[in-house]
């Protein structure tokens, strides 16, 4: 089953619609790549998808376990290298509202570094993940 249609709107743009929902979202090509920089770009995607996908990941594991992570902040750098251009690291830092005991602690960073992005992934490409409780 065809997952998302894009299109090749002009002037370094694209539309996304996500078949099952028929969410959309559009992407620029960034500032320091002759974009506008007017929305994510696909390696802004990346990077964020990345975060996205531990939160999620850590939502279930959190469910499952009676823990509450409601109000949980990930704040995403995206580093590019030049030659070739490439998404070199990403780096995040999880702010969770509340403590948890260290089994709790284990059981979510293993969760958030385990996520089906962070596993598909080049290895080449740096994750530094950061959890402040």
């Amino acid at each position: 089953m065809t997952t998302s249609v894009v299109y090749y709107s002009g002037e370094l743009r694209t539309e996304s619609t996500h078949l099952q929902s028929g969410e959309t979202y559009i992407t620029d090509a960034p500032t320091d790549n002759e974009g506008k920089g007017e929305a994510f770009s696909p390696t802004d995607l990346i990077a964020t998808g990345l975060a996205n996908c531990m939160l999620t990941i850590m939502g279930i594991v959190a469910r499952r376990k009676s823990l509450t992570i409601e109000g949980t902040k990930a704040e995403v750098t995206k580093i590019m290298d030049k030659d070739p251009r490439r998404v070199s690291e990403i780096r995040i830092d999880f702010f969770f509202p509340r403590s948890y005991d260290e089994d709790s602690k284990k059981l979510l960073q293993h969760a958030a570094l385990n996520c089906p992005v962070a596993k598909s992934l080049a290895d080449n490409l740096t994750q530094t993940i950061n959890f402040h409780y």
